[in-house]
């Protein structure tokens, strides 16, 4: 398998972007957070969504080009409108003022509305982190879980970020996770691979569990630790689309279609200033010590290797020629 440097993937991404139609600042935003995701072993979130922004770019189905539209209508509510544009750019443009409304009122939001699928939610939050701040994300997708004993698909795999600072720069935790029990993705990826899942991955059209990744596409995700999941996964549409003016995920057509409605998604941040507790870096680091005392545990996060290269399958590398031009 060729490998790959993590420099060469995003500039590789940038040019295929921009020859699709993003304007370069938005090329830009896009193609650092797929790098970011390949430089993490998240290849759900990397290359493997490139030829959909490039497909999508080129129908109209998503705006490279839309300038988001940042206010601040409360002290502590920071709003930033898409516009049908990449969620990474309308990101970009908020943070440093959802920065500033959690360091002057202690707590603060930012509500991303009408952006495309954000795809890795870590990247958001951990940039919030290495500001200083706390940061909690949710976001909601396509129609693929149905609730616990029924069959009709309602929500998405809504994934859920956490992100804390180590107080000089860096993270002293991060996690991202889907509230299913895998992301979407793995189950594609075993489908294109010909491979069974793991039964507690998914639930036939019947609502019956299942090894079958083209009979779980039929059907739905199960959501992880069944109704307990399921509760993050409605809290993560209820804050990501409804306090958003966002689509619901039961009005989100399929994301990686080339074609179609924009997704019309949202994302919904709370930043919070550890600095409101003078003692939080000294108990953060006491918890710490006590997680890695018999050398086995971790805080989600650390000892997370930061790749430079990557091996990468050959038909995405030459996918990813193909779309650079």
């Amino acid at each position: 398998m060729p490998q790959i440097a993590i420099s060469t993937i995003e500039a590789k991404s940038r040019a295929a972007l921009e020859r699709h139609g993003a304007a370069p600042a938005q090329a830009v935003d896009l193609a650092r957070a797929v790098a970011w995701a390949e430089a993490r072993g998240n290849r759900i979130c990397g290359l493997y969504y490139l030829e959909s922004y490039c497909q999508q770019l080129t129908s109209g189905r998503v705006d490279g080009r839309a300038e988001p539209e940042v206010t601040r209508p409360r002290p502590g509510t920071v709003r930033v409108d898409a516009r049908f544009g990449f969620a990474q750019t309308a990101f970009a443009r908020a943070l440093p003022e959802a920065l500033a409304a959690a360091r002057e009122c202690g707590t603060a939001v930012l509500a991303v509305s009408h952006a495309h699928t954000c795809t890795a939610l870590g990247y958001f939050t951990e940039q919030a982190a290495q500001a200083g701040v706390l940061c909690f994300g949710a976001t909601n997708a396509s129609p693929i879980v149905a609730p616990p004993g029924g069959k009709r698909r309602v929500i998405g795999t809504n994934p859920v970020a956490f992100a804390v600072p180590d107080g000089a720069g860096g993270l002293a935790m991060s996690f991202d996770q889907s509230t299913t029990a895998v992301a979407l993705g793995k189950i594609t990826m075993a489908k294109a691979a010909g491979e069974k899942i793991p039964l507690g991955w998914a639930l036939d059209a019947e609502g019956k569990p299942t090894t079958d990744p083209e009979a779980a596409l039929a059907g739905s995700l199960a959501s992880a630790g069944g109704y307990k999941g399921w509760g993050f996964g409605l809290m993560a549409e209820l804050l990501a689309a409804a306090m958003t003016g966002s689509t619901l995920s039961q009005d989100v057509k399929p994301l990686k279609a080339p074609e179609g409605a924009p997704h019309d998604l949202g994302q919904f941040y709370i930043l919070i200033d550890p600095g409101t507790e003078p003692t939080f870096f000294e108990r953060l680091a006491r918890l710490a010590e006590a997680v890695m005392a018999d050398g086995a545990g971790r805080i989600p996060g650390q000892r997370k290797a930061v790749m430079e290269v990557v091996d990468v399958p050959e038909a995405l590398v030459a996918q990813l020629e193909a779309l650079a031009g």
